[in-house]
């Protein structure tokens, strides 16, 4: 089978067909999880926002998106500790007691994505999640969404030494599934992440279709295109039905 990245598409065809044939072409696929599967950065920034300002940062929202979508907690406490006041395990602490409250009562998946995942698994395509989140987030995510059972290959940044946009997760993913990374399609929402598969030598597609993105795909999908995307997908609506 070929890399990725020597079925790049052209001209007008569909994002929907292009990215069926990356697919096709792909020995593993790696999504993101939040904002991919997960539809939690909402949740996840409105509440990350609430946090920092209580601990001297006073960012607004699209600040907030920028700097720490599809960053780890180990990053975000980071910056915490050099520009805001208090401990960083109290910020953890608080921000994560405040998120899961809200993940218990209104997390849901990204829609479509579970129809497109079920395709994967009858198509025989190998596929993962590789996310910035810790275990107990994405555990505490995908029992909120009622689908522990549906994802047998995790890894998280705590497994790595670097989050993203280092390569390290991707890489590391990639390595545990045994495929090489050129034989990889990344499915991410944030310009951290596309940019951590390019560095990894994979072929990223930019997602759009998270609640956070609504009002933002134009201005969002040009940050990840110029990050490396292959090409952007506004949801994954009938992204199942290829052949």
């Amino acid at each position: 089978m070929g890399t990725v990245s020597e079925h790049r598409a052209a001209g007008h065809e569909s994002a929907r067909s292009r990215f069926a044939r990356l697919v096709r072409t792909a020995d593993l696929v790696i999504f993101d999880f939040d904002g991919v599967i997960s539809d939690s950065e909402v949740i996840s920034l409105t509440t990350l926002r609430e946090t920092l300002n209580a601990f001297g940062l006073d960012l607004t929202a699209e600040d907030t998106r920028e700097m720490f979508l599809g960053t780890s907690l180990k990053t975000i406490a980071a910056h915490v500790a050099e520009h805001g006041t208090g401990d960083t395990d109290a910020f953890a602490v608080q921000w994560e007691s405040m998120l899961f409250d809200r993940f218990k009562a209104e997390l849901r998946p990204v829609p479509h994505v579970l129809d497109l995942v079920d395709r994967l698994q009858q198509s025989g395509t190998a596929f993962c999640i590789a996310s910035s989140s810790t275990f107990n987030r994405i555990d505490i995510a995908l029992d909120a969404m009622g689908v522990t059972n549906r994802f047998a290959h995790i890894f998280s940044a705590q497994q790595v030494a670097r989050g993203k946009p280092a390569p390290d997760l991707f890489e590391y993913a990639a390595r545990k599934m045994g495929v090489t990374p050129a034989a990889c399609l990344v499915v991410e929402d944030s310009p951290h992440g596309v940019r951590a598969a390019g560095a990894a030598g994979m072929s990223a597609v930019g997602f759009l279709g998270g609640q956070h993105l609504i009002d933002l795909q134009a201005e969002h999908g040009a940050a990840l295109l110029a990050a490396g995307a292959e090409f952007v997908l506004p949801s994954f609506e009938g992204l199942h039905e290829w052949t």
